[in-house]
């Protein structure tokens, strides 16, 4: 990983509002990725999910561990220049609430890998408490 850009930026499209990923942590091209999301309680969902509790969607969660997994898949020299799509998601369970101040670990492994798509078995935790753990499915498709 020694020369690998830590910035989500330089490896994935995402930006604000729907970038995940404060800062990465570390990078196995074509293996395995891992980083951050910190919630700070500003973030835009928090006012209207819920109001009075505020709690960070699951469906988010999960894009936040896809957006690790798109790092993982991008860094590889043979996917320059392509764009992992959600294909399905499996197996998925979410296991705590996660609130405004904390921090998401976010993880996402590779486990299945071709020129037209794949599988990475992810999941993002809060204090090593797992928080939602789940298969995810991918295409590979042209970036524009």
């Amino acid at each position: 990983m020694s020369n690998l850009s830590l910035n989500p930026e330089d490896w994935i499209p995402h930006r604000a509002p729907f970038l995940l990923i404060d800062r990465l942590i570390s990078i196995e091209p074509g293996l395995r990725a891992s980083g951050e999301w910190r919630l700070t309680g500003d973030e835009w969902f928090f006012p209207g999910h819920f109001p009075g509790r505020p709690t960070t969607p699951g469906v988010l969660m999960l894009e936040a561990v896809a957006q690790v997994g798109a790092v993982a898949v991008l860094s590889d020299v043979r996917f320059t220049g392509r764009l992992p799509l959600f294909g399905g998601v499996e197996n998925a369970r979410f296991r705590r609430q996660v609130l405004p101040g904390d921090t998401l670990t976010l993880e996402c492994e590779i486990t299945r890998l071709s020129a037209r798509g794949g599988k990475g078995h992810g999941r993002a935790s809060v204090d090593g408490q797992v928080a939602v753990e789940a298969d995810l499915l991918f295409i590979l498709a042209d970036a524009p």
